[in-house]
């Protein structure tokens, strides 16, 4: 079904030249518009506030994908290529500051918009069906198990630990112009001899100074730490997209990430680069998550392209990462023999579930461990997390931790966030992005990486346990033969 809806009519409608009992006022009712005044401050609202970012973001992959599917739920006229739409904003943008709907709809060079309400319900269900998931999942978790375990002695880790400090080294690579800027985190003291050393990897717009709080923690117990930034990735490259100065990075930066990790690998061995362990441990955040599980050398689905088409047909962006995965299909990788010295990977809010399908034959063999959180909009734990479990590990030692009401952004420690339940981020991201004190999540994240990866070091598992809880969060340690059942009943 499809409703043809008049630009002029909406327009003189919202101001007042319509009559109520018009047919386009029905349409707008059903719409959701039940008031003139309603109507008028959405088409009033900027839909552009700043317009050199918006300019980039709609040269990007992801922005020209959004909109080419939006084009296909609102036709102009004859029109469902996107052109005409981003023409338009386009010349705006050259014009004015901010752009509203109204300068949009007024500007378009057709007389009519249709709104395709078939594709918009179908939309509406896969978003409502996906939210109902999430919910049933943490539901089928609590029933479990009836009683509440309390870990309150995990306040064994400070927030904030003095003794261990880093140094900058910079490592001079043939694929970039510019050296990679490396933080060193040598421990002071050995409690004991480890087996293994952490590089330590941000996600897209992320920098090592977002994760001190964990390579700290990490370093005071014992491991020696690298973090890095990704020059075109980090948060430079995400001001330079506010700025308008770029556009947004997406997958295409995931070889130069891959050639990082090469390069810092062959820094170590060479011992341009001193730490005293043998083995590595890939750690990551969201891309620097996936980045790792496709540096150990896991073969992407040949099937990615068909299960692309169908999820950003329908819309239903829930699993924004689904973006970044199905980008993929139009990038090269260099075949990688994975990494002869890896122990383990790290992911915290971890994506990948389009790349590699539940019955992928070729499994990681090694243990991860996977972080996510409740109320995670980027990569829901569900689809990502939890199946990215399913789809490769092998190893008895993975685990899944899964924290209520965390969310994609609450490993992320900023400048202010010692003192308040937010920071002073890029964008003043409010509670509702953030998810709960993203202070208490880094101090439970702290705690049980490391303790993974002391029973890593032993070759031992991580006790199994729903209904975990420490202070005001609840969690849950989960292996694949829980999340089966749990995946199988929703």
């Amino acid at each position: 079904m499809s409703i043809p809806i008049s630009i002029k009519e909406l327009i003189d409608w919202s101001n007042g030249a319509e009559e109520k009992n018009s047919e386009l006022a029905s349409w707008l009712n059903l719409l959701g518009f039940k008031e003139r005044k309603g109507l008028a401050k959405f088409l009033s609202t900027p839909l552009v506030r700043d317009k050199s970012m918006a300019r980039q973001i709609l040269r990007s992959w992801s922005g020209r994908k959004l909109l080419d599917e939006v084009s296909d739920l609102i036709l102009m006229d004859e029109d469902s290529s996107g052109e005409s739409v981003l023409d338009t904003l386009e010349k705006l943008l050259n014009e004015k500051d901010e752009v509203t709907t109204f300068d949009l709809l007024n500007s378009l060079s057709v007389k009519a918009i249709h709104i395709d309400l078939d594709g918009w319900i179908e939309v509406a269900n896969n978003w409502r069906s996906e939210l109902n998931k999430q919910q049933k999942l943490i539901t089928d978790l609590v029933s479990t198990n009836d009683l509440s375990v309390k870990r309150e002695e995990m306040n064994v880790l400070p927030l904030e630990i003095k003794e261990t400090e880093y140094e900058l080294f910079s490592l001079t690579v043939s694929h970039r112009k510019e050296p990679l800027i490396l933080e060193v985190w040598n421990p002071s003291f050995r409690k004991k001899n480890r087996k293994n050393w952490v590089l330590l990897m941000p996600g897209l717009g992320g920098d090592r100074n977002h994760f001190n709080w964990l390579a700290r923690s990490l370093s005071h117990n014992g491991w020696p730490v690298v973090v890095l930034d990704h020059p075109g990735s980090d948060s430079l490259a995400l001001e330079a997209l506010v700025k308008g100065r770029l556009p947004l990075p997406g997958a295409e930066i995931i070889p130069e990430r891959l050639n990082d990790i090469d390069s810092i690998l062959k820094a170590k061995k060479s011992g341009t680069i001193d730490l005293s362990a043998e083995n590595v441990v890939l750690m990551g955040h969201s891309l620097g998550a996936l980045t790792a599980i496709l540096a150990s050398g896991v073969k992407i689905d040949d099937q990615l392209e068909n299960r692309c088409q169908e999820v950003l047909d329908n819309l239903s962006l829930s699993n924004l990462s689904s973006l970044l995965q199905c980008q993929l299909i139009d990038i090269t990788l260099s075949d990688t023999k994975g990494i002869e010295n890896l122990s383990a990977i790290v992911g915290m809010n971890s994506f990948g579930s389009f790349l590699w399908p539940k019955n992928l034959e070729n499994k990681i063999n090694i243990p991860l461990f996977l972080t996510g959180g409740t109320f995670d909009l980027v990569t829901p734990s569900i689809s990502e997390q939890l199946g990215l479990m399913l789809a490769l590990s092998s190893s008895p030692l993975s685990r899944v931790l899964l924290i209520e009401r965390a969310s994609h952004f609450s490993p992320i420690r900023v400048e202010g966030q010692m003192n308040q339940s937010k920071g002073k981020d890029l964008f003043n991201l409010g509670e509702s992005i953030v998810g709960y004190h993203p202070l208490s999540v880094q101090s439970l994240l702290a705690f049980e990486i490391i303790n993974f990866l002391e029973k890593l070091e032993e070759n031992k598992t991580v006790p199994l346990n729903t209904n975990l809880t420490k202070g005001e969060l609840k969690f849950h340690i989960l292996d694949s033969n829980i999340i089966e059942q749990l995946i199988n009943i929703q």
